[in-house]
Parts: C-alpha cells; structure tokens; sequence
C-alpha cells in the first residue's frame, strides 16, 4: 500500500497536510538536525510537496526553506478566505514564525515567511493555533507556554507561564473554549489552563499521577468536545473525560509498545486516529465504546518514528497518510489497508 517516499536532507521529524481548499494536495515537511562539536549548531528546513491526486500519488517537492532546526510545524485552523492559510514553524532559536501559501504562474506554489519573532531564549518545541487562527500557544524548554496573537502578520506575546518543571513538548488550545490551553510536559504532568486570566497563578487542572513517563503529545477530539486523547513516553495512549474538569477520567488506554509521539484524528471518523509510536512505527487506532484497538501497524520505518497525518482531500477514496521518520531522514506516502466507510 505504500504510494511514495524520499529522503530529506536532515532528520525528519514534523509531516502536516494542509486542511483547506483548494491546497489539500499541499503537505508540509520539517527536519531538526544537531550539529555537535565545540560551536554545536541546530539547522532544519521547511519542505513543501504537491502529493497530486488520488489518480496519482506522489511526493513533488515544490520549494524548500532552510532556516534553524525545527521541532513542530502546524497550519492554520482557519481557511474560509477572510485570512490567507498560513503554516507557523516553532524552532530551536527560540523563534516561532510564520509562512503563508503564494501561488504565481510561473513558480507555482510556494511559502513566503510574512512574519518572524525571537519570543524565548530557551527553544520552541511544540505549537498550536486556536480555532479562529489569531493566536498561537508555543511550549518550550525551560517548561514555560506561551500565547502569542497573530493580527495583522504581528506576532505579539500576550501571555507567558511557567507551568512545569522541564521541557513542554506539546501544548494545544482547547477547540471548543479558546480560552482553554492544555499543556504536557517531561515531568508526566497533563495540565489546562485558563488564559483569561494569569495562568502562572493556577490552574484548571493538573494530572501529575497518571503517566507515568513525559507527556508527548495532547489531542483534542474534533468529534467530541469533552474527549482529549493524550500520548506518552510510557507508550500509552489515553482517552479522557474532561466532564470532570478538577479532576479528568481516564477512560481508555491502549498500550502501542512506543512511546506516543502524534496523535492525529482521521478527518472524518470518529475514533479513528494515527499515531507516531518512536520506536514502534506507525498505528491506526480505533477507540470507542470505553475501548482501543490496534487496526493495523506500518513498521517501514526504521528510525524513530515521529511526524504523521492523514490527508484531508475531499476526493480521496481510500485514506492516504504521510509519515515521517528521524535519523534515517525517510518521508513516506502510504494508504491503510483498513478498509473504511469515508
């Protein structure tokens, strides 16, 4: 089932479809590669391939943007033309920026950086938009979040907190409540907070007892607005209940022998979701009725898988996903053998 692949000239660790129309066929690719030596270096690069058609798979490089190592990638939620479709990059510098999609007759389709904002000295490991696309949550290393507006091609932070001990490696705006901002970091804590008001002086709610390695990756459901699922170190995805807000249930867990890096939703169905699991390969999981399960695993990677996403064509018959893997540097276009009811 597999449908494409190439090699990228650093350690691949970000794939992002874009969601919007006409730009499906659009998917994004990021690389973080450390120099080490006495003047240790982090360099990375932006990727942007057309993936054709469902007639025609296929990985064609349309531009590629050097810049510093990048750790996440992520477009915009709003698409509906009031705003062009942007894409932000959280780097290794400490600087998120931002890159919106041009198109000319003569070079195609490409990325222009429209703004660009050195917001911490520690480094920018993991961002989200919230549902409108007009702010941007950052997680960074020295364990603190940041909200940052986006008017006007302005990036401006407008909220920071230290909420954790060590490093935040995903944060994510609640899709129902923008006002809400979950946040995991390496010192197992699954935490929200209220961003009217200052968050350094508490929170929503912390989870601190459940995970029992790092939190990887925060996933809220598109489906179900009281329904998070969350992805660890210690190789579990969760589902939970946030119904019971000083306190979530946990529902579901379903164990995927690698830690959970990604966590992506299928756009379409309910329950179905992709996981990079690092040093297990690929997942397609179903959850439902309090219950997971493994449809199928993909397993040709050889590196520690990270970056995932379905594509989001209206068109597509069959599902198709891109994957990405670290040290071997390896993009992957493939399609599911689980047949589904798209």
């Amino acid at each position: 089932m597999d449908a494409a692949y190439c090699y990228l000239e650093g350690n691949a660790d970000a794939v992002e479809f874009c969601p919007h129309e006409p730009y499906e066929n659009l998917l994004a690719a990021s690389t973080y590669t450390l120099q080490e030596g006495d003047r240790p270096s982090r360099s990375g690069s932006v990727y942007l391939f057309d993936v054709g058609d469902e007639e025609d798979v296929g990985l064609n490089l349309l531009r590629k943007i050097d810049t510093a190592g990048v750790f996440d990638i992520r477009w915009s939620r709003s698409g509906d033309g009031s705003r062009n479709v942007a894409l932000a990059q959280a780097d290794a510098g400490g600087c998120l920026r931002v890159y919106e999609i041009h198109k000319t007759e003569v070079e195609g389709y490409y990325l222009r950086e429209v703004s660009g904002e050195k917001i911490s000295s520690s480094m920018c490991l993991c961002l989200d938009w919230n549902p409108s696309s007009t702010s941007i949550v950052v997680g960074l290393s020295d364990g603190s979040a940041s909200v940052v507006s986006f008017t006007d091609s302005n990036l401006e932070t407008v909220q920071e907190w230290k909420g954790h001990d060590f490093e935040v490696w995903t944060a994510s705006f609640d899709l129902n409540n923008p006002n809400l901002v979950y946040t995991g970091s390496d010192d197992c804590k699954f935490s929200c907070w209220d961003i009217r008001e200052n968050p350094a002086d508490s929170s929503v709610f912390e989870n601190s007892k459940v995970h029992t390695m790092g939190v990887c990756c925060i996933s809220p459901n598109p489906s179900d607005p009281y329904s998070i699922f969350t992805g660890s170190y210690d190789e579990t995805l969760r589902v939970w209940d946030t119904r019971s807000v000083s306190r979530p249930v946990n529902v579901t867990s379903l164990s995927l022998g690698g830690g959970v890096w990604r966590i992506k939703h299928h756009p379409s169905l309910s329950g179905v979701v992709l996981a990079a699991c690092m040093h297990n390969g690929f997942a397609v999981v179903k959850v439902s009725d309090e219950k997971g399960e493994v449809l199928e695993s993909y397993n040709k990677h050889h590196s520690l898988a990270y970056g995932a996403d379905w594509y989001r064509g209206k068109l597509q018959k069959q599902s198709v996903v891109a994957t990405c893997s670290f040290y071997d540097r390896l993009l992957r276009l493939w399609m599911p053998k689980t047949r589904f009811e798209l």
